[in-house]
């Protein structure tokens, strides 16, 4: 397919799309110049996919937004207006992403005491099959420019949050949609040039060098830890049936010394999951402490009294009734 019957058919070209460009190319793919400036393109495109009324638009939108970044021209996405810049460019993208991120998400739990029947995620496989192919799609394009490291940082968070939600065996994935975030997650890791899931999260190494892109090492444990914070308050974090497990996996990648400056948005919610009556809950909550424990210099958590805290959270679990608690807690 290409561009121009793309865009019609998303009812997207520009008044000026008739119009021929006087300019040649040496590219294979379409030139930009007919169409709309990419960040009105991707505010258009963020509206469909809000507005989707029917799971199969949906579905047909994702896979339009795929093919706009496998056959549009590099030079076009990621090409900033001059009069708006980069920050309007990545503001844009961001905003795409989330949305397509929106139509994967999972239903929210009525309350914190069971959680949602497998049915109530019957069509979630699917359309996060789907995204993460598009955002993969959006990584190899995005992979093969030059100074684009501000944008990938942008949405690399998002897209790792996203990868992370689905790669896991549970009621809202399918062995396909897993497929997919993994191949998500390795799109990233490859395009950014981080070593594993880690070095994703805290980055590290040796200093940028003269010639090398500036921030091209650097993590983004702040940025997802930003997109997780809000769920993760105790009136709200029970709702979510996945952020707990976005939130432990991101914790357990980090080590020290990157975890001690992040103490107090990891401390709080893990206390949250030990605290709370579902086995499986406590057990995850207790294995964040331990890691914790092991990864915070003992300075850190003497502060503002944290290891009193936390010895009464651990030693308050060896009297329960639940072999499989007790044995967690032992284990800290």
């Amino acid at each position: 397919m290409e561009l121009s019957s793309l865009l019609h058919d998303l009812h997207l070209s520009s008044s000026s799309s008739s119009s021929s460009s006087s300019s040649s190319s040496s590219s294979d793919k379409p030139l930009p110049s007919p169409y709309l400036p990419i960040t009105e393109l991707l505010s258009q495109l963020q509206e469909k996919l809000i507005g989707a009324s029917s799971d199969s638009e949906t579905s047909t939108l994702i896979g339009h937004v795929e093919q706009l970044f496998k056959i549009a021209d590099p030079n076009w996405l990621f090409t900033a207006n001059q009069d708006d810049g980069w920050a309007e460019l990545q503001e844009a993208y961001s905003n795409l992403v989330s949305a397509l991120i929106g139509c994967a998400s999972l239903p929210l739990c009525e309350d914190d005491c069971s959680s949602l029947p497998a049915a109530a995620y019957q069509s979630v496989p699917n359309l996060a099959q789907a995204v993460c192919s598009a955002l993969t799609a959006l990584l190899g394009t995005l992979g093969n420019g030059g100074s684009r490291t501000g944008l990938l940082l942008v949405v690399a968070p998002h897209l790792c949050v996203l990868a992370v939600t689905h790669f896991q065996d549970q009621p809202w994935t399918s062995s396909s949609s897993r497929a997919g975030a993994r191949s998500l997650q390795e799109a990233l890791l490859r395009t950014g040039g981080w070593r594993n899931s880690p070095h994703l999260l805290m980055g590290g190494g040796s200093p940028t060098k003269e010639g090398e892109e500036e921030g091209k090492d650097r993590g983004i444990l702040r940025g997802i830890l930003d997109i997780l914070q809000p769920q993760l308050t105790k009136d709200l974090w029970h709702r979510y049936e996945a952020v707990k497990l976005v939130f432990a996996w991101t914790l357990l990648q980090v080590t020290r010394p990157s975890l001690s400056p992040h103490l107090s948005r990891f401390l709080p919610p893990s206390l949250l999951l030990t605290d709370h009556f579902r086995q499986e809950n406590c057990i995850l909550g207790v294995r964040c402490l331990h890691h914790i424990v092991l990864n915070t210099p003992a300075a850190d958590l003497r502060q503002f009294n944290r290891a009193e805290v936390l010895y009464q959270v651990l030693f308050k679990h060896l009297y329960s009734t639940d072999t499989a608690v007790i044995k967690e807690a032992l284990s800290a």
